[in-house]
């Protein structure tokens, strides 16, 4: 199945099934590797991208379902200058940072919507896992950027 997408502020042209896990396309076809495959059932978070700015598990999304724009971890901010990225850079979150680019995806989206979430909102939209455990961090992270998004940063 040929179809277009926009991806990242740029269209492209994909050959995928239409059952293929939009993962898949972004990995495979598009060489954007910074959503991670982690257990494909949707419940870990490491490939977290946005459509639409709504964050959103990719394992779980057949490419044929995919309507609006995608944004993943690379085109977030290239040159991580972010403030969620940032924020993460300054929390020193990441141990292993595989589950990172999912964890930052969530966060933005979640700044995006709500711009001070409370505790729960964060406890509900945060909900991707690290192996690592460094969850104290990743909190901290995000709470730096919610002070960054209260000045008008995110």
């Amino acid at each position: 199945m040929a179809k277009s997408l926009k991806v990242n502020g740029r269209e492209v042209s994909i050959e995928a099934e239409s059952d293929t896990p939009l993962l898949w396309v972004l990995r495979e076809e598009l060489g954007l590797t910074g959503a991670k495959f982690g257990c494909g059932k949707g419940l870990c978070g490491a490939c977290t991208v946005h459509i639409d700015g709504v964050a959103v598990r990719s394992c779980l999304v057949p490419v044929s379902a995919v309507s609006g724009e995608v944004t993943t971890i690379e085109g977030l901010s290239p040159d991580n200058s972010h403030p969620v990225q940032q924020a993460w850079i300054e929390a020193d979150a990441p141990q292993c940072g595989y589950c990172q680019p999912g964890q930052v995806m969530a966060c933005a989206a979640l700044l995006k919507a709500k711009a001070n979430p409370t505790e729960e909102e964060i406890s509900a939209a945060m909900t991707n896992l690290c192996r690592c455990g460094t969850y104290g961090r990743i909190r901290k992270a995000v709470q730096i950027a919610i002070k960054r998004n209260a000045k008008g940063g995110a």
